[in-house]
């Protein structure tokens, strides 16, 4: 069996991303071919100096690495990212939480990573519909009555319309007739979610966001529980030089959470930004005299209260 390379776009989208990189980017291929194409079917793992991309299935290995590699590119061009700092408690709940919060957050991420795609020639007709396969390999078609699967539905349709972009007419009877309810609630997200520009780590930010309140919303039609994603999920922050001179009090509120700590096992302190009442990070107060603490927290430039939890922040260019 031959091995599997790289052609020579990808090939030099690693190079690009190896000379940006501290350590070093490695690419291996496992040797599963399934016949369709899914987001799952690559892995980073960090090792000691650098990262490794396993393309797990090689039914589309260029689009699949190249995939891989622009969400590396996009995090070390100043992206922002995402952690996870608190818990519900409930270690099943956090993980759904956690999974949900993060197709989220790469439903935003792929409006670039998939442009760039398509800019290299990575996405063709054939592309297109390995990747329909997947979806269809992913959902089960809707019934007339509700089912467990319609938050997975949403979500992969989402993406589904973020991947196709202009051409998402050639698949829009496939996916009505298969998934009728979560593929208009789709949508009605994506018009939404591209009404403005995504092309920085400012509207990136925002459009992350969004989706974070969006999804709730429509969850909340559907009568299930919201996510409160903005509040389980950290967001990086990004800032313009103007902000960061200015007292904390004025562009962030500390709201005293349900969650813990998962650092300290204590109630967990979140730090909301006062404009989109997004989580940006996590304060930790001293046991004692914790009022104190906090009224010396608000005085500070926002600058120096981040440099000082060591908060990683983005600069608004």
């Amino acid at each position: 069996m031959m091995a599997t390379e790289l052609n020579q776009t990808t090939q030099e989208l690693l190079d690009q991303v190896n000379q940006m990189y501290p350590g070093v980017v490695l690419v291996h291929f496992g040797d599963e071919k399934v016949g369709y194409i899914r987001h799952d079917q690559a892995q980073q793992e960090s090792l000691q100096g650098g990262i490794e991309i396993t393309v797990t299935d090689i039914t589309a290995p260029d689009y699949t690495a190249s995939h891989e590699l622009l969400h590396l590119m996009m995090i070390m061009q100043g992206f922002p990212q995402i952690f996870f700092q608190v818990s519900f408690g409930d270690e099943r709940l956090d993980e759904q939480l956690m999974i949900m919060a993060t197709d989220l957050y790469d439903v935003a991420m792929h409006v670039i990573v998939v442009d760039e795609q398509r800019k290299h020639g990575l996405i063709d007709d054939q592309i297109e519909a390995l990747y329909i396969k997947g979806v269809d390999a992913t959902l089960t078609p809707e019934t007339a009555e509700p089912d467990d699967e319609r938050t997975l539905r949403l979500l992969t349709l989402l993406d589904t319309l973020v991947f196709m972009g202009d051409h998402a007419s050639t698949v829009d009877a496939h996916l009505r007739e298969l998934y009728p309810v979560a593929y208009k609630a789709a949508q009605e997200m994506y018009a939404d979610l591209m009404v403005k520009p995504i092309d920085s780590p400012f509207t990136m930010r925002r459009a992350i966001v969004k989706l974070f309140k969006q999804f709730d919303v429509k969850l909340n039609q559907w009568g299930l529980p919201a996510l409160h994603t903005t509040e389980f999920t950290t967001l990086s922050t990004v800032l313009s030089e103007r902000q960061l001179r200015l007292d904390t009090r004025q562009l962030f509120e500390v709201f005293h959470s349900e969650m813990t700590n998962k650092e300290t096992g204590e109630k967990a302190y979140i730090a909301l930004q006062r404009s989109d009442r997004q989580n940006s990070f996590v304060v930790n107060p001293p046991k004692k005299d914790s009022d104190v603490f906090f009224k010396k927290m608000y005085d500070k430039t926002v600058q120096e209260l981040l440099d000082e939890l060591n908060v990683p922040y983005i600069v608004r260019k």
